[in-house]
């Protein structure tokens, strides 16, 4: 393993609100199939860390607990010392498909997402600054038909950062995009996630985009005889955000992950 399972990155680049994230013997079966056993795990307030694995592996099934959509079997998630019990206002998830209402423009998919108690005028700030930040301001009163993949995307991470979470969490939300708007997508959660940071973990089938993206990345998969995926590598990705997709360290670290996952790299 690369690093220990609390080893929080060197230094901090970026503010770091949000909240720190701690998993301890989290564990899911299904009847008698174990899916997760075993998971510890702490994230630091305004980390960033991916979680890589391969199909039925657990990695969708770990968002779902953290985000109380689904309940352990053992274990417990706590977000700032505070169990999570079920369906939690302090997180917020975004996946893979927008799922916005065809028949709300852009903006009022955005408000979806806002707290309850606003006033209209901070619910009208609230909804032009989350706008602003994923570039979509003069598409405000667009109907999800009338715009792109990549900005329908948008608008979901912009649903999802409404409310300021305490944790994002983001099931293979580029998975539906072609090549280079996913790249486009990277760089752009790069930069709200700078400004509006808060602790994210995001599930990913894409290497690349995990070490992207990330301060660590983890690699759920079979840990010695034990049934069920546990935490089977960590690593800590070196270097500030953005990074230079075509660095030797990065290729190095590719390479390793790969490995992990159980894929030939020489393979033709």
């Amino acid at each position: 393993m690369s690093a220990a399972l609390t080893d929080a990155p060197a230094e901090a680049s970026r503010p770091t609100p949000g909240a720190p994230l701690r998993l301890r013997g989290l564990g899911r079966s299904f009847g008698e199939h174990v899916v997760l056993q075993g998971i510890d795990l702490d994230v630091a307030a305004g980390e960033l860390v991916a979680i890589l694995g391969s199909s039925g592996s657990g990695k969708s099934t770990l968002l779902r607990i953290v985000g109380g959509l689904d309940a352990a079997t053992s274990g417990e998630v706590a977000i700032d010392g505070e169990p999570v019990t079920g369906i939690d206002p302090r997180v917020a998830i975004g996946f893979q498909e927008p799922r916005l209402l065809p028949w709300r423009s852009v903006a009022d998919n955005i408000a979806l997402g806002l707290p309850a108690g606003l006033s209209r005028p901070e619910r009208a700030s609230r909804i032009q600054e989350l706008l602003r930040l994923i570039g979509l301001t003069d598409f405000a009163g667009h109907r999800p038909r009338q715009i792109s993949g990549g900005m329908a995307q948008r608008t979901s991470l912009a649903r999802a950062l409404a409310r300021r979470p305490d944790v994002l969490l983001l099931d293979e939300p580029f998975g539906a995009l072609d090549a280079l708007t996913r790249l486009r997508m990277q760089d752009l959660l790069l930069s709200v996630l700078d400004e509006a940071p808060t602790t994210t973990l995001l599930v990913t089938h894409d290497v690349d985009e995990a070490l992207q993206l990330a301060d660590r990345v983890i690699v759920l998969g079979p840990t010695g005889d034990a049934p069920g995926a546990g935490i089977q590598q960590l690593l800590v990705v070196p270097g500030d955000r953005p990074r230079d997709r075509g660095s030797a360290e990065l290729a190095r670290l590719r390479a390793e992950l790969l490995d992990a996952l159980g894929i030939d790299r020489h393979a033709h």
